[in-house]
Protein backbone atom coordinates (compact mmCIF):
# COMPACT_ATOMS: atom_id res chain seq x y z
CA UNK A 1 0.00 0.00 0.00
CA UNK A 2 1.52 3.22 -0.91
CA UNK A 3 1.61 6.48 1.24
CA UNK A 4 -1.50 9.27 0.24
CA UNK A 5 0.39 12.24 -0.51
CA UNK A 6 -0.19 14.59 1.91
CA UNK A 7 2.51 17.61 1.24
CA UNK A 8 1.91 19.52 -2.25
CA UNK A 9 4.20 19.00 -5.17
CA UNK A 10 6.88 21.31 -5.30
CA UNK A 11 7.69 24.18 -7.47
CA UNK A 12 11.04 23.75 -7.89
CA UNK A 13 12.48 22.99 -11.27
CA UNK A 14 15.70 20.96 -12.01
CA UNK A 15 19.05 23.08 -13.37
CA UNK A 16 18.79 21.73 -17.29
CA UNK A 17 15.55 23.04 -17.08
CA UNK A 18 15.66 26.09 -15.69
CA UNK A 19 19.20 27.24 -17.96
CA UNK A 20 17.29 25.65 -20.88
CA UNK A 21 14.43 28.45 -20.42
CA UNK A 22 16.88 31.25 -19.74
CA UNK A 23 18.54 30.78 -22.79
CA UNK A 24 15.72 30.47 -24.91
CA UNK A 25 14.57 34.38 -23.48
CA UNK A 26 18.04 35.29 -24.17
CA UNK A 27 17.73 34.39 -27.99
CA UNK A 28 14.22 35.82 -27.99
CA UNK A 29 15.42 39.14 -27.00
CA UNK A 30 18.19 39.15 -29.30
CA UNK A 31 15.99 39.03 -32.22
CA UNK A 32 13.56 41.76 -31.10
CA UNK A 33 16.68 43.32 -30.58
CA UNK A 34 18.33 42.52 -34.47
CA UNK A 35 14.75 43.38 -35.63
CA UNK A 36 14.35 46.86 -34.26
CA UNK A 37 17.51 47.32 -35.59
CA UNK A 38 16.68 46.69 -39.12
CA UNK A 39 13.27 48.85 -38.77
CA UNK A 40 15.39 51.83 -37.44
CA UNK A 41 13.75 52.10 -33.82
CA UNK A 42 15.31 53.87 -31.43
CA UNK A 43 15.02 53.53 -27.84
CA UNK A 44 13.77 56.98 -26.64
CA UNK A 45 16.00 59.16 -25.24
CA UNK A 46 16.49 59.94 -21.44
CA UNK A 47 16.34 63.53 -20.34
CA UNK A 48 19.78 64.84 -19.80
CA UNK A 49 18.71 67.50 -17.35
CA UNK A 50 20.76 70.88 -17.35
CA UNK A 51 24.29 70.71 -18.10
CA UNK A 52 26.76 71.57 -15.22
CA UNK A 53 28.56 74.14 -17.82
CA UNK A 54 25.16 75.76 -18.51
CA UNK A 55 24.78 79.43 -17.59
CA UNK A 56 21.80 80.10 -15.11
CA UNK A 57 21.69 75.97 -13.86
CA UNK A 58 20.43 77.06 -10.29
CA UNK A 59 17.24 79.53 -11.34
CA UNK A 60 16.57 76.83 -14.27
CA UNK A 61 15.77 74.04 -11.42
CA UNK A 62 14.04 76.44 -8.91
CA UNK A 63 11.33 77.52 -11.73
CA UNK A 64 11.40 73.36 -12.82
CA UNK A 65 10.86 72.61 -8.91
CA UNK A 66 8.18 75.33 -8.45
CA UNK A 67 6.28 74.20 -11.44
CA UNK A 68 6.43 70.56 -10.11
CA UNK A 69 4.69 72.25 -7.28
CA UNK A 70 2.15 73.84 -8.70
CA UNK A 71 0.63 70.97 -10.50
CA UNK A 72 0.96 69.10 -6.94
CA UNK A 73 -1.30 71.84 -5.39
CA UNK A 74 -3.67 72.01 -8.60
CA UNK A 75 -4.13 67.92 -7.91
CA UNK A 76 -4.49 68.69 -4.18
CA UNK A 77 -7.15 71.28 -5.08
CA UNK A 78 -9.21 69.23 -7.86
CA UNK A 79 -9.30 66.22 -4.96
CA UNK A 80 -10.62 67.99 -2.26
CA UNK A 81 -13.06 69.57 -4.67
CA UNK A 82 -14.45 66.53 -5.51
CA UNK A 83 -14.81 64.99 -2.13
CA UNK A 84 -16.80 68.07 -1.11
CA UNK A 85 -18.80 67.47 -4.12
CA UNK A 86 -19.23 63.50 -3.36
CA UNK A 87 -20.27 64.48 0.54
CA UNK A 88 -22.90 66.82 -0.57
CA UNK A 89 -24.53 63.98 -2.94
CA UNK A 90 -24.35 61.68 -0.26
CA UNK A 91 -25.97 63.99 2.06
CA UNK A 92 -28.53 64.77 0.30
CA UNK A 93 -29.05 60.80 -0.99
CA UNK A 94 -29.39 60.50 3.25
CA UNK A 95 -32.03 62.93 3.54
CA UNK A 96 -34.23 61.93 0.50
CA UNK A 97 -34.28 58.80 1.78
CA UNK A 98 -35.26 59.38 5.31
CA UNK A 99 -38.49 61.06 3.68
CA UNK A 100 -39.25 58.32 2.24
CA UNK A 101 -38.60 56.39 5.37
CA UNK A 102 -40.89 59.21 6.83
CA UNK A 103 -43.47 58.84 4.61
CA UNK A 104 -43.76 55.26 4.29
CA UNK A 105 -43.88 54.72 8.43
CA UNK A 106 -46.68 57.06 8.55
CA UNK A 107 -48.86 54.76 6.06
CA UNK A 108 -52.21 55.76 4.76
CA UNK A 109 -51.86 59.33 5.53
CA UNK A 110 -48.67 59.72 3.43
CA UNK A 111 -50.46 58.22 0.60
CA UNK A 112 -53.61 59.99 0.93
CA UNK A 113 -51.78 63.64 0.75
CA UNK A 114 -49.73 62.21 -1.54
CA UNK A 115 -52.69 61.24 -4.01
CA UNK A 116 -53.74 64.98 -3.50
CA UNK A 117 -51.05 66.34 -4.72
CA UNK A 118 -50.96 64.17 -7.77
CA UNK A 119 -54.58 64.86 -8.28
CA UNK A 120 -54.21 68.67 -8.05
CA UNK A 121 -51.27 68.45 -10.90
CA UNK A 122 -53.52 66.13 -12.86
CA UNK A 123 -56.14 68.98 -12.38
CA UNK A 124 -54.58 71.50 -14.93
CA UNK A 125 -54.56 69.24 -17.97
CA UNK A 126 -58.05 67.54 -16.69
CA UNK A 127 -61.39 68.62 -18.84
CA UNK A 128 -63.03 70.40 -15.74
CA UNK A 129 -59.98 72.70 -15.56
CA UNK A 130 -60.83 73.65 -19.01
CA UNK A 131 -64.79 74.35 -18.20
CA UNK A 132 -63.69 76.10 -15.19
CA UNK A 133 -61.50 78.54 -16.62
CA UNK A 134 -63.65 79.11 -19.73
CA UNK A 135 -66.66 79.90 -17.64
CA UNK A 136 -64.17 82.49 -15.91
CA UNK A 137 -63.44 84.10 -19.16
CA UNK A 138 -66.99 84.09 -19.99
CA UNK A 139 -68.33 85.69 -16.83
CA UNK A 140 -65.56 88.40 -16.97
CA UNK A 141 -66.04 89.72 -20.36
CA UNK A 142 -68.22 92.24 -21.98
CA UNK A 143 -67.77 90.89 -25.33
CA UNK A 144 -67.43 87.50 -26.63
CA UNK A 145 -65.75 86.66 -29.77
CA UNK A 146 -66.69 82.98 -31.04
CA UNK A 147 -63.55 82.33 -33.26
CA UNK A 148 -64.77 80.22 -36.27
CA UNK A 149 -62.75 78.08 -38.96
CA UNK A 150 -63.60 79.65 -42.40
CA UNK A 151 -63.27 76.32 -43.54
CA UNK A 152 -66.46 74.48 -41.62
CA UNK A 153 -67.65 77.32 -40.47
CA UNK A 154 -70.84 75.73 -38.96
CA UNK A 155 -68.60 72.63 -37.73
CA UNK A 156 -66.96 75.46 -35.75
CA UNK A 157 -70.11 76.95 -34.04
CA UNK A 158 -70.82 75.96 -30.08
CA UNK A 159 -75.14 76.21 -29.77
CA UNK A 160 -74.68 75.96 -25.96
CA UNK A 161 -71.69 78.48 -25.50
CA UNK A 162 -74.06 81.21 -27.80
CA UNK A 163 -77.35 80.39 -25.62
CA UNK A 164 -74.96 80.77 -22.72
CA UNK A 165 -73.57 84.53 -23.81
CA UNK A 166 -77.45 85.58 -25.42
CA UNK A 167 -79.39 84.52 -22.62
CA UNK A 168 -77.02 86.86 -19.89
CA UNK A 169 -78.61 90.13 -20.66
CA UNK A 170 -75.51 92.70 -20.87
CA UNK A 171 -72.72 90.62 -22.85
CA UNK A 172 -72.37 90.97 -26.77
CA UNK A 173 -71.17 87.87 -28.80
CA UNK A 174 -69.08 88.75 -32.38
CA UNK A 175 -67.67 85.65 -34.73
CA UNK A 176 -64.71 85.75 -36.32
CA UNK A 177 -63.93 84.21 -39.78
CA UNK A 178 -60.23 83.25 -39.15
CA UNK A 179 -57.99 81.45 -42.12
CA UNK A 180 -60.13 82.76 -44.82
CA UNK A 181 -56.66 82.75 -47.05
CA UNK A 182 -57.70 78.78 -47.24
CA UNK A 183 -61.12 78.91 -49.06
CA UNK A 184 -62.36 80.31 -52.40
CA UNK A 185 -63.49 84.27 -52.54
CA UNK A 186 -67.04 83.20 -53.48
CA UNK A 187 -67.64 80.92 -51.06
CA UNK A 188 -65.92 83.52 -48.60
CA UNK A 189 -68.76 85.84 -49.48
CA UNK A 190 -71.31 83.20 -49.08
CA UNK A 191 -70.98 82.41 -45.63
CA UNK A 192 -70.16 85.86 -44.46
CA UNK A 193 -73.97 86.79 -45.86
CA UNK A 194 -75.12 83.94 -43.89
CA UNK A 195 -73.59 84.74 -40.85
CA UNK A 196 -74.49 88.03 -40.44
CA UNK A 197 -78.41 87.93 -40.39
CA UNK A 198 -77.52 85.68 -37.25
CA UNK A 199 -74.22 87.58 -35.54
CA UNK A 200 -71.98 90.66 -36.54
CA UNK A 201 -69.11 88.93 -38.43
CA UNK A 202 -65.28 89.95 -39.17
CA UNK A 203 -63.67 88.46 -41.56
CA UNK A 204 -59.85 87.68 -40.33
CA UNK A 205 -56.36 86.44 -41.77
CA UNK A 206 -54.31 86.23 -38.76
CA UNK A 207 -50.75 86.55 -38.21
CA UNK A 208 -48.24 84.34 -38.40
CA UNK A 209 -43.87 83.81 -38.00
CA UNK A 210 -44.86 86.50 -34.84
CA UNK A 211 -41.65 87.42 -32.94
CA UNK A 212 -41.72 87.34 -28.94
CA UNK A 213 -40.53 89.97 -26.90
CA UNK A 214 -37.95 88.02 -24.87
CA UNK A 215 -36.53 86.90 -28.10
CA UNK A 216 -32.83 88.35 -29.15
CA UNK A 217 -31.81 88.98 -33.08
CA UNK A 218 -29.19 86.46 -32.99
CA UNK A 219 -26.69 86.90 -36.08
CA UNK A 220 -25.99 83.19 -37.63
CA UNK A 221 -24.13 82.20 -40.38
CA UNK A 222 -26.63 79.30 -41.15
CA UNK A 223 -30.48 81.02 -40.73
CA UNK A 224 -33.57 78.73 -40.24
CA UNK A 225 -35.62 78.19 -42.98
CA UNK A 226 -38.49 80.11 -43.30
CA UNK A 227 -41.97 80.00 -45.24
CA UNK A 228 -42.21 82.99 -47.34
CA UNK A 229 -45.44 82.53 -49.00
CA UNK A 230 -46.83 83.02 -45.57
CA UNK A 231 -46.59 86.77 -44.53
CA UNK A 232 -46.37 87.94 -40.74
CA UNK A 233 -49.15 90.74 -41.80
CA UNK A 234 -52.55 90.39 -40.37
CA UNK A 235 -55.81 90.86 -42.25
CA UNK A 236 -58.96 92.39 -40.12
CA UNK A 237 -57.20 93.42 -37.42
CA UNK A 238 -58.30 97.07 -37.97
CA UNK A 239 -62.05 95.75 -38.57
CA UNK A 240 -62.06 94.25 -35.29
CA UNK A 241 -60.62 97.01 -33.15
CA UNK A 242 -62.94 99.93 -34.72
CA UNK A 243 -66.40 97.77 -33.64
CA UNK A 244 -64.49 97.10 -30.09
CA UNK A 245 -64.08 100.84 -29.62
CA UNK A 246 -67.02 101.66 -30.96
CA UNK A 247 -69.18 99.29 -28.18
CA UNK A 248 -66.23 101.28 -25.78
CA UNK A 249 -67.99 104.69 -26.24
CA UNK A 250 -71.19 103.42 -25.84
CA UNK A 251 -70.75 102.43 -22.54
CA UNK A 252 -67.83 104.79 -21.49
CA UNK A 253 -65.67 102.19 -19.75
CA UNK A 254 -62.80 99.82 -20.00
CA UNK A 255 -63.82 96.27 -22.27
CA UNK A 256 -62.59 92.79 -21.23
CA UNK A 257 -63.13 91.03 -24.48
CA UNK A 258 -63.12 87.31 -24.21
CA UNK A 259 -61.61 85.20 -27.08
CA UNK A 260 -63.55 81.83 -27.30
CA UNK A 261 -63.96 78.61 -29.49
CA UNK A 262 -62.85 74.96 -30.27
CA UNK A 263 -59.00 73.72 -30.91
CA UNK A 264 -56.84 75.07 -33.59
CA UNK A 265 -59.32 77.42 -34.86
CA UNK A 266 -57.07 80.19 -34.36
CA UNK A 267 -57.57 82.04 -30.79
CA UNK A 268 -54.29 83.20 -29.40
CA UNK A 269 -52.98 84.14 -32.75
CA UNK A 270 -55.79 86.74 -33.50
CA UNK A 271 -54.87 88.24 -29.87
CA UNK A 272 -50.76 88.36 -30.99
CA UNK A 273 -51.71 90.05 -34.32
CA UNK A 274 -54.12 92.84 -32.45
CA UNK A 275 -51.16 92.98 -30.20
CA UNK A 276 -48.24 92.48 -32.54
CA UNK A 277 -46.19 90.68 -30.73
CA UNK A 278 -46.19 87.12 -29.60
CA UNK A 279 -47.88 87.39 -26.10
CA UNK A 280 -49.94 84.27 -26.30
CA UNK A 281 -48.30 80.77 -26.67
CA UNK A 282 -49.15 79.26 -30.04
CA UNK A 283 -48.76 75.69 -31.25
CA UNK A 284 -50.26 72.93 -33.70
CA UNK A 285 -51.05 70.54 -31.35
CA UNK A 286 -54.50 70.62 -29.18
CA UNK A 287 -54.49 72.66 -26.11
CA UNK A 288 -51.63 74.56 -25.74
CA UNK A 289 -53.46 77.27 -23.26
CA UNK A 290 -54.64 75.36 -20.32
CA UNK A 291 -56.08 79.03 -18.75
CA UNK A 292 -57.42 82.20 -18.87
CA UNK A 293 -54.12 84.83 -19.89
CA UNK A 294 -55.10 88.66 -19.77
CA UNK A 295 -53.62 90.65 -22.41
CA UNK A 296 -53.48 94.50 -22.61
CA UNK A 297 -54.22 96.39 -25.74
CA UNK A 298 -54.65 99.67 -24.93
CA UNK A 299 -55.57 101.23 -21.43
CA UNK A 300 -59.29 100.69 -21.79
CA UNK A 301 -59.40 97.31 -23.62
CA UNK A 302 -58.34 93.94 -22.58
CA UNK A 303 -58.39 90.44 -24.63
CA UNK A 304 -58.94 87.09 -21.97
CA UNK A 305 -57.71 84.04 -23.97
CA UNK A 306 -59.16 80.99 -23.01
CA UNK A 307 -58.83 77.21 -23.18
CA UNK A 308 -60.59 75.43 -25.94
CA UNK A 309 -64.24 74.37 -25.50
CA UNK A 310 -64.40 70.57 -24.85
CA UNK A 311 -66.34 68.47 -27.71
CA UNK A 312 -69.19 66.54 -26.21
CA UNK A 313 -68.71 62.74 -26.73
CA UNK A 314 -72.40 62.72 -28.60
CA UNK A 315 -71.10 64.34 -31.09
CA UNK A 316 -70.72 62.36 -34.70
CA UNK A 317 -67.18 60.76 -35.83
CA UNK A 318 -66.19 63.88 -37.74
CA UNK A 319 -66.73 66.28 -35.36
CA UNK A 320 -65.04 64.74 -32.50
CA UNK A 321 -61.79 63.88 -35.21
CA UNK A 322 -61.83 67.77 -35.92
CA UNK A 323 -62.70 69.42 -32.69
CA UNK A 324 -62.25 67.46 -29.78
CA UNK A 325 -59.39 68.14 -27.36
CA UNK A 326 -57.43 65.54 -26.99
CA UNK A 327 -53.61 65.59 -28.54
CA UNK A 328 -53.14 63.06 -31.67
CA UNK A 329 -50.05 62.06 -29.74
CA UNK A 330 -51.99 60.77 -26.78
CA UNK A 331 -54.96 59.78 -28.25
CA UNK A 332 -55.18 55.74 -29.37
CA UNK A 333 -54.95 54.13 -32.64
CA UNK A 334 -58.36 52.88 -32.82
CA UNK A 335 -59.74 57.07 -32.61
CA UNK A 336 -57.33 58.36 -34.72
CA UNK A 337 -58.15 55.99 -37.84
CA UNK A 338 -61.92 56.32 -36.73
CA UNK A 339 -61.56 60.05 -37.61
CA UNK A 340 -59.61 59.69 -40.70
CA UNK A 341 -62.10 57.53 -42.14
CA UNK A 342 -65.30 60.18 -41.55
CA UNK A 343 -63.10 62.78 -43.14
CA UNK A 344 -62.46 60.95 -46.22
CA UNK A 345 -66.28 59.65 -45.99
CA UNK A 346 -67.40 63.48 -45.85
CA UNK A 347 -64.97 64.78 -48.82
CA UNK A 348 -64.87 63.55 -52.54
CA UNK A 349 -62.56 60.90 -53.39
CA UNK A 350 -61.18 62.19 -56.91
CA UNK A 351 -59.90 65.70 -55.15
CA UNK A 352 -58.23 63.71 -52.19
CA UNK A 353 -56.53 61.67 -54.64
CA UNK A 354 -55.60 64.64 -56.93
CA UNK A 355 -54.47 66.57 -53.79
CA UNK A 356 -52.30 63.58 -52.26
CA UNK A 357 -51.20 62.84 -55.64
CA UNK A 358 -52.42 58.81 -54.99
CA UNK A 359 -54.12 55.93 -57.23
CA UNK A 360 -57.62 55.50 -56.43
CA UNK A 361 -58.18 53.53 -53.11
CA UNK A 362 -60.71 51.18 -52.09
CA UNK A 363 -60.91 52.11 -48.34
CA UNK A 364 -59.44 54.50 -45.68
CA UNK A 365 -56.11 51.68 -44.61
CA UNK A 366 -55.24 51.12 -48.53
CA UNK A 367 -55.43 55.31 -48.49
CA UNK A 368 -52.90 55.51 -45.67
CA UNK A 369 -50.54 52.41 -46.98
CA UNK A 370 -50.29 54.12 -50.10
CA UNK A 371 -49.51 57.43 -48.32
CA UNK A 372 -47.18 56.01 -45.78
CA UNK A 373 -45.38 54.96 -48.74
CA UNK A 374 -44.74 57.96 -50.75
CA UNK A 375 -43.89 59.58 -47.67
CA UNK A 376 -41.12 57.02 -46.77
CA UNK A 377 -42.83 56.77 -43.27
CA UNK A 378 -42.09 53.00 -43.04
CA UNK A 379 -41.24 50.48 -40.01
CA UNK A 380 -39.10 47.63 -39.84
CA UNK A 381 -39.15 45.18 -43.08
CA UNK A 382 -40.67 48.04 -45.15
CA UNK A 383 -44.09 47.99 -43.21
CA UNK A 384 -46.06 51.02 -43.97
CA UNK A 385 -46.73 53.21 -40.69
CA UNK A 386 -50.34 53.45 -40.80
CA UNK A 387 -50.85 55.39 -36.79
CA UNK A 388 -48.09 57.53 -37.55
CA UNK A 389 -49.55 58.94 -41.35
CA UNK A 390 -53.18 58.96 -40.07
CA UNK A 391 -52.07 61.30 -36.80
CA UNK A 392 -50.13 63.58 -39.46
CA UNK A 393 -53.00 63.52 -41.85
CA UNK A 394 -55.02 64.65 -38.82
CA UNK A 395 -52.80 67.31 -37.82
CA UNK A 396 -52.57 68.82 -41.27
CA UNK A 397 -56.26 68.95 -42.01
CA UNK A 398 -56.71 70.97 -37.77
CA UNK A 399 -53.65 72.98 -38.81
CA UNK A 400 -53.70 75.53 -41.68
CA UNK A 401 -52.27 73.57 -44.42
CA UNK A 402 -54.81 71.90 -46.42
CA UNK A 403 -57.55 74.30 -48.27
CA UNK A 404 -61.10 73.27 -48.55
CA UNK A 405 -64.67 74.53 -47.90
CA UNK A 406 -68.06 73.97 -46.93
CA UNK A 407 -71.14 75.02 -48.50
CA UNK A 408 -73.18 76.58 -46.27
CA UNK A 409 -77.24 75.71 -46.01
CA UNK A 410 -79.70 76.98 -48.59
CA UNK A 411 -82.56 77.64 -45.95
CA UNK A 412 -81.38 79.37 -42.73
CA UNK A 413 -82.91 78.67 -39.77
CA UNK A 414 -82.52 80.06 -36.60
CA UNK A 415 -81.61 78.22 -33.49
CA UNK A 416 -84.17 77.56 -30.64
CA UNK A 417 -81.88 80.21 -28.58
CA UNK A 418 -82.08 82.98 -31.31
CA UNK A 419 -84.87 85.46 -32.06
CA UNK A 420 -85.26 88.65 -34.21
CA UNK A 421 -84.84 90.81 -30.82
CA UNK A 422 -81.88 88.82 -29.18
CA UNK A 423 -80.42 89.16 -33.12
CA UNK A 424 -81.11 93.45 -33.05
CA UNK A 425 -79.68 93.51 -29.17
CA UNK A 426 -77.01 91.87 -30.14
CA UNK A 427 -76.31 94.35 -33.28
CA UNK A 428 -77.25 97.46 -31.13
CA UNK A 429 -74.32 98.89 -30.60
CA UNK A 430 -72.57 98.10 -33.61
CA UNK A 431 -72.10 100.04 -37.48
CA UNK A 432 -72.71 97.37 -39.65
CA UNK A 433 -72.20 99.26 -42.79
CA UNK A 434 -68.84 100.22 -41.76
CA UNK A 435 -68.28 96.56 -40.93
CA UNK A 436 -69.45 95.63 -44.48
CA UNK A 437 -67.44 97.72 -46.14
CA UNK A 438 -64.06 96.62 -44.03
CA UNK A 439 -64.90 93.29 -44.62
CA UNK A 440 -64.47 93.85 -48.19
CA UNK A 441 -61.38 95.45 -48.27
CA UNK A 442 -60.14 92.45 -46.13
CA UNK A 443 -61.36 90.31 -48.78
CA UNK A 444 -59.98 92.50 -51.72
CA UNK A 445 -56.75 92.78 -50.34
CA UNK A 446 -55.90 88.96 -49.92
CA UNK A 447 -55.20 85.81 -52.35
CA UNK A 448 -57.44 82.99 -51.98
CA UNK A 449 -56.98 79.33 -53.55
CA UNK A 450 -58.79 78.54 -56.93
CA UNK A 451 -62.46 76.32 -56.05
CA UNK A 452 -60.76 73.49 -58.25
CA UNK A 453 -57.51 73.22 -56.32
CA UNK A 454 -59.12 73.03 -52.54
CA UNK A 455 -61.17 70.20 -51.23
CA UNK A 456 -65.33 70.33 -51.55
CA UNK A 457 -66.31 69.21 -47.54
CA UNK A 458 -69.63 68.13 -46.11
CA UNK A 459 -70.17 69.93 -42.94
CA UNK A 460 -71.56 67.86 -40.08
CA UNK A 461 -73.56 70.64 -38.84
CA UNK A 462 -72.97 72.72 -35.26
CA UNK A 463 -70.64 70.71 -32.49
CA UNK A 464 -72.08 70.50 -29.42
CA UNK A 465 -69.87 71.44 -26.84
CA UNK A 466 -69.79 71.10 -22.78
CA UNK A 467 -69.06 74.20 -20.86
CA UNK A 468 -70.18 72.94 -16.73
CA UNK A 469 -68.19 71.45 -14.67
CA UNK A 470 -70.82 68.97 -13.88
CA UNK A 471 -71.51 67.45 -17.25
CA UNK A 472 -67.99 66.76 -18.39
CA UNK A 473 -66.89 62.48 -18.01
CA UNK A 474 -63.57 62.37 -17.68
CA UNK A 475 -61.76 58.85 -18.77
CA UNK A 476 -57.88 59.96 -18.97
CA UNK A 477 -57.80 61.32 -15.06
CA UNK A 478 -60.01 58.43 -14.02
CA UNK A 479 -57.25 56.21 -15.57
CA UNK A 480 -54.46 58.24 -13.95
CA UNK A 481 -55.99 58.58 -10.40
CA UNK A 482 -56.16 55.19 -10.83
CA UNK A 483 -52.71 54.35 -12.16
CA UNK A 484 -51.25 56.60 -9.17
CA UNK A 485 -53.36 54.74 -6.04
CA UNK A 486 -51.65 51.21 -7.45
CA UNK A 487 -48.03 52.95 -7.23
CA UNK A 488 -48.97 53.96 -4.07
CA UNK A 489 -50.30 50.74 -3.05
CA UNK A 490 -47.35 48.96 -4.64
CA UNK A 491 -44.80 50.83 -2.66
CA UNK A 492 -46.99 49.91 0.52
CA UNK A 493 -46.58 46.57 -0.30
CA UNK A 494 -42.96 47.01 -0.90
CA UNK A 495 -42.24 48.71 2.43
CA UNK A 496 -44.23 46.12 4.54
CA UNK A 497 -43.15 42.89 2.52
CA UNK A 498 -39.05 44.18 2.69
CA UNK A 499 -38.37 42.62 5.52
CA UNK A 500 -40.25 39.04 4.93
CA UNK A 501 -38.65 38.70 1.47
CA UNK A 502 -35.51 37.12 2.23
CA UNK A 503 -37.21 34.70 4.64
CA UNK A 504 -39.35 33.50 2.11
CA UNK A 505 -37.19 33.02 -0.88
CA UNK A 506 -36.20 29.73 -0.17
CA UNK A 507 -39.52 28.28 0.38
CA UNK A 508 -40.37 29.97 -3.25
CA UNK A 509 -37.88 28.04 -4.48
CA UNK A 510 -39.04 24.75 -3.57
CA UNK A 511 -42.78 25.55 -4.49
CA UNK A 512 -41.52 26.74 -7.60
CA UNK A 513 -39.68 23.10 -8.24
CA UNK A 514 -42.86 21.40 -6.46
CA UNK A 515 -44.92 23.15 -9.26
CA UNK A 516 -42.57 22.05 -12.19
CA UNK A 517 -42.82 18.65 -11.33
CA UNK A 518 -46.38 18.43 -11.40
CA UNK A 519 -46.57 20.32 -15.00
CA UNK A 520 -44.43 17.65 -16.19
CA UNK A 521 -46.22 15.01 -14.96
CA UNK A 522 -49.45 16.22 -16.34
CA UNK A 523 -47.73 16.78 -19.70
CA UNK A 524 -47.08 12.87 -20.16
CA UNK A 525 -50.16 11.96 -19.13
CA UNK A 526 -52.36 14.07 -21.37
CA UNK A 527 -49.58 12.45 -24.42
CA UNK A 528 -50.31 9.33 -22.96
CA UNK A 529 -54.28 9.97 -23.45
CA UNK A 530 -53.94 11.44 -27.10
CA UNK A 531 -51.89 8.71 -28.07
CA UNK A 532 -54.83 5.83 -26.88
CA UNK A 533 -57.73 7.91 -27.95
CA UNK A 534 -57.44 9.22 -31.60
CA UNK A 535 -60.93 9.94 -32.00
CA UNK A 536 -60.92 12.44 -28.95
CA UNK A 537 -57.96 14.32 -31.07
CA UNK A 538 -60.26 14.17 -34.80
CA UNK A 539 -62.97 16.32 -32.67
CA UNK A 540 -60.79 18.69 -30.88
CA UNK A 541 -58.90 19.28 -34.56
CA UNK A 542 -62.54 19.77 -36.14
CA UNK A 543 -63.14 22.04 -33.27
CA UNK A 544 -60.29 23.88 -33.87
CA UNK A 545 -61.08 24.84 -37.33
CA UNK A 546 -64.55 25.84 -36.80
CA UNK A 547 -63.35 28.83 -33.91
CA UNK A 548 -60.51 29.62 -36.16
CA UNK A 549 -63.51 30.02 -39.09
CA UNK A 550 -65.87 31.83 -36.80
CA UNK A 551 -62.93 34.61 -35.91
CA UNK A 552 -62.19 35.11 -39.72
CA UNK A 553 -65.50 35.90 -40.59
CA UNK A 554 -65.75 38.23 -37.25
CA UNK A 555 -62.45 40.38 -38.57
CA UNK A 556 -63.71 41.15 -41.80
CA UNK A 557 -65.17 44.54 -41.99
CA UNK A 558 -68.71 44.69 -43.87
CA UNK A 559 -69.26 47.15 -47.10
CA UNK A 560 -69.83 51.11 -46.36
CA UNK A 561 -72.90 51.21 -47.93
CA UNK A 562 -73.85 54.34 -46.35
CA UNK A 563 -71.11 56.07 -46.95
CA UNK A 564 -71.54 59.33 -48.78
CA UNK A 565 -71.66 58.76 -52.54
CA UNK A 566 -70.28 62.10 -54.07
CA UNK A 567 -70.88 60.82 -57.84
CA UNK A 568 -74.19 61.65 -57.60
CA UNK A 569 -74.06 64.93 -56.37
CA UNK A 570 -71.18 66.58 -58.31
CA UNK A 571 -71.17 65.92 -61.97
Amino acid sequence: MKRPKLKKASKRLSCHKRYKIQKKIREHHRKVRKEAKKRGRKKPKKDPGVPSAAPFKEELLREAEQRKQRLEELKQKQKLNRQKEHEKKRKLEAKKNAAKIKEKAEGKESSGKSKGKTNKLLDKNSKKSFCRELKKVIEASDVVLEVLDARDPMGCRCPQLEQAVTCSGDKKLLLVLNKIDLVPKENLEKWLNYLKKEFPTVAFKSATLMKDRTMQEQVTKRRARVDLSRTTKSFGSECLLKLLQEHKTTQNKAIQVGVVGFPNVGKSSIINSLKGVRACNVGLTRGVTKSMQIVHIDKQTKMLDSPSIIADPSNSALALALRSIIDTEESGSADVLEGVDAILNHCSKQQVTMHYTLPDFRNTEEFLTLLAQKRGMLKKGGVPDIENVAKLLLCDWTGAKISYHSQPPVSQRLPPYLTEDKIAEMQECFNLKNLEEENKNTIQALKYPSPASSIIFQSAGMANGTIEENKVTEEASEWENLETSKEGEEEEEDFTGSDDDEDNVEEEEEKDVKEESKVQVNRKAELGKQQTSPANSEKQIAESKHSYSLSFSLDKTAEEDDAYDFNTDYV
